[in-house]
């Protein structure tokens, strides 16, 4: 597997990451066994990078992959923490909360379910409007000097928040959303990053399923984020449905699969940038794997941006009320 250094002092991660949300009940049930069996099968398979929130599952999604590296070698993988969106006991949102005092309090915990003594890669979920940047990484940064956090990140914050927290303490990488479908960040997002030497992990890359051609209409079920996800909704799953069967004709004429396309783009957009496959599945895996053996010349790149225009999806990537509060929409 080839290894990328996560921005100028980052960790050594591989070419694609794994993003273990999906094995707490965000898109549905899932099932406990073979999201261990998939967690060991990409370590294996040379895949370090774990992506998980301290809030997926309220703290299943860690206990899972705390079991899940029972037995492995501590450095053999690369774990990458979200911290600070808030949950109540009917699984509802509540807010962000990144205060310092929050910050090792999370952490504390995180660190408990993990069964580790430090994480690599420590992130706040979303930028707190309340508390300045500046001391969230502050706080993290305190954290990295004693020994308990390897490095920071930042996940879905605009270009000014970016330079403001690279100011306090070095970032490694910025998780975001980036798919053929979701492209927001190459206006503003993505010059910051390069300027800066911060890496981007990609999340979404199949925009929740929608462009891995294996969706259908109507496939959601109760507990699915996708039941609330604009995209999904009727009159904008019938246009984003039509692109990726335009996709489909690519992939087929390249002997590949729909989301082995989608992800090879991602990939192929520069090696500062890692797509985190959300795989809950041995056979999801192997098929994003797949995605490392094809190769997208000039044309192939002309003919998705004919098939997959920017802008072309219908629908938001998250419904409008949440897109207010998000900093990388500003």
């Amino acid at each position: 597997m080839q290894t990328y250094r996560l921005g100028k002092t980052g960790p050594e991660v591989s070419a694609i990451g794994l993003g273990c949300m999906g094995m707490s009940g965000m898109y549905g049930p899932s099932d406990r066994a073979e999201s261990i069996a998939t967690i060991h099968a990409a370590l294996d398979a040379g895949i370090n990078l774990l992506d998980t929130g301290d809030f997926y599952g309220m703290g299943h999604n860690e206990m899972l992959i705390g079991e899940a590296l029972k037995g492995r070698k501590r450095e053999n993988a690369v774990i990458s923490v979200k911290f600070g969106a808030l949950r109540d006991p009917a699984s509802g949102w509540s807010g962000i909360d990144a205060r310092p005092v929050a910050v090792k309090n999370f952490l504390a915990y995180t660190l408990q379910r993990l069964g580790v003594d430090h994480i690599d890669i420590y992130r706040p979920a979303r930028l707190d409007p309340n508390v300045p940047i500046e001391d969230t990484v502050g706080a993290i940064a305190d954290m990295v000097k004693a020994g308990y956090v390897r490095h920071i990140g930042l996940s879905e914050v605009g270009a000014e928040t970016i330079r403001r927290a690279a100011a306090v303490a070095p970032i490694v990488d910025l998780q975001i959303e980036y798919s053929l479908i979701s492209r927001g960040i190459e206006e503003k997002i993505l010059p910051t990053t390069r300027e800066l030497g911060i890496s981007i992990t990609a999340y979404g890359v199949l925009s929740r399923g929608l462009i891995s051609g294996h969706w259908q209409k109507g496939k959601a079920t109760a507990g699915d984020f996708r039941t609330h996800s604009p995209r999904f909704q009727e009159g904008n799953i019938e246009q984003n449905l039509a692109l990726v069967e335009k996709l489909r004709e690519i992939a087929e004429a390249k002997s590949v699969s729909v989301a082995q396309i989608a992800i090879a783009w991602v990939a192929a957009k520069g090696g500062d940038i890692v797509p985190i496959i959300g795989a809950r599945r041995r056979d999801r895996l192997s098929e994003a794997l797949g995605s490392r053996a094809v190769d997208l010349s000039p044309e192939d790149f002309a003919a998705i941006e004919r098939a997959v225009p920017k802008d072309a999806a219908a629908g938001g990537r998250y419904p409008e009320h949440v897109l207010q509060h998000m900093d990388s929409e500003k």
